[in-house]
């Protein structure tokens, strides 16, 4: 299950719009299937004129706080099941919202003082949590780790209903030592130099010494360089390039923007202003053009790295956009539920592939034997083209017509019969 949240200014708008038909016409036979409207019986709750009587019963603890009503006192919840496994029932959503209510805390079992909710279905695979944030006994609901619970809690229900198996019990394991990743620093120089300061250790001194620069040790320790009379587009390139192996190494590069060949306006990119889409295109190039499992997994760390990888920002930017819909107009629900759906199902990518970069690494070593005992054999010459190879005197034949020069050769050949020479068996 994948699940949404957003924050609403007007009950009344959100629920007529739940009621209504949508501007898809989604919206089929919307319903009321569970609710706590303290002291209102779900049967009246759903009543003809829903959505006003259901935003009055919501709101009444709202208007109570007056002037320290929140801008947004509006919580809403949407969530969408997995279409490879069968709908659940009205019963089973109903249970699905309620646990929901009872994990974020808008609504703990027994509290007589929990916020005010319902549950409405109006489409197949989804249901809307709807909650005013102001409790019974005057209090605000603190929203600020809900997202948190909210997706474990869903994580749970899933496995319980059979849509995921079962997570399996950690296997223990040596204590890991986390060793903080050394920050470098590659700037230019007032001289017209570019050096690269922070590197202490082999592994970034010989990426450097890779890319093309000059390692110095003195008594100001260790350092990198690059000569003075480098030309500029050359400089550039070095340093970029310096600066992409040493971040696939785990390092903390700080590029100076001059050098930096991804900010540079040029003919060599070919989205325009789309920088963005280039970078990816630049790294499918990458992906196609690793030659083992360990050059691949180093490409695709790029994707999937869990801080700063493709789908991590992407997944961000998604989640963000959907979150400024809502700020912008309060009244865009589905579209900013389609967003912030979008964001949840790349997150539930990066999950599936989580473990992916240690698998790649392991990706054709088998080939690389076998290739391996081929290049030690090498294969017999093709007899084929040995016998469609012109014979030496064909060749001079061709000569000597390209010359005009008739060929001794050629003269015997369509001349009388010649008698045998004597060395001729």
């Amino acid at each position: 299950m994948i699940a949404h949240l957003q924050r609403a200014s007007h009950t009344v708008g959100l629920l007529e719009y739940l009621y209504g038909p949508d501007e898809r016409g989604n919206h089929t036979n919307p319903r009321l299937i569970a609710g706590d409207g303290h002291g209102a019986p779900i049967e009246m709750l759903a009543q003809t004129d829903a959505p006003a009587y259901l935003a009055h019963a919501l709101d009444a603890p709202v208007e109570r706080l007056g002037t320290r009503a929140p801008e947004r006192p509006v919580w809403v919840c949407s969530v969408r099941s997995d279409p490879r496994h069968p709908d659940p029932t009205d019963a089973q959503w109903a249970e699905v919202a309620r646990r929901i209510v009872a994990a974020t805390g808008i609504a703990p079992e027994g509290d007589p003082d929990a916020c005010r909710w319902i549950a409405v279905r109006n489409q197949p695979r989804q249901v809307h949590v709807v909650a005013t944030l102001a409790r019974e006994d005057g209090s605000l609901h603190n929203a600020y780790r809900d997202a948190f619970r909210l997706q474990t809690e869903c994580h749970h229900i899933a496995t319980e209903l059979g849509h995921l198996p079962p997570t399996p019990r950690p296997t223990p394991r040596a204590q890991e030592t986390h060793v903080p990743a050394h920050k470098i620093t590659i700037s230019a120089e007032p001289s017209g130099s570019v050096s690269a300061k922070g590197a202490s250790d082999d592994l970034s001194a010989t990426l450097l010494k890779h890319a093309g620069f000059q390692q110095i040790e003195d008594w100001y320790g260790r350092r990198h360089r690059l000569a003075t009379t480098t030309p500029q587009a050359e400089r550039v390139a070095i340093a970029s390039h310096a600066a992409e192996m040493l971040r696939a190494a785990r390092y903390s590069v700080e590029l100076d923007p001059d050098l930096d060949t991804s900010r540079l306006t040029s003919p060599a990119n070919p989205l325009g202003l789309y920088a963005a889409g280039a970078e990816v295109l630049r790294l499918t190039d990458q992906i196609r053009a690793a030659e083992n499992g360990a050059g691949l997994a180093q490409a695709v760390d790029h994707l999937l790295h869990p801080e700063h990888g493709v789908l991590e920002r992407l997944r961000e930017a998604l989640e963000t956009a959907g979150e400024q819909i809502t700020d912008l107009d309060d009244e865009a629900y589905a579209l900013a539920d389609r967003f912030g759906f979008a964001a949840e199902f790349v997150s539930a990518a990066q999950s599936e592939l989580v473990e992916a970069g240690r698998e790649l690494h392991r990706v054709n070593d088998s080939q690389q034997d076998h290739a391996g005992a081929q290049t030690q054999s090498p294969a017999p010459p093709d007899a084929r083209n040995a016998a469609l190879a012109s014979s030496p005197a064909a060749d001079r034949a061709k000569a000597s017509s390209a010359l005009g020069t008739p060929s001794p050769e050629i003269g015997t050949a369509v001349g009388a019969p010649q008698v045998a020479s004597p060395r001729t068996r």
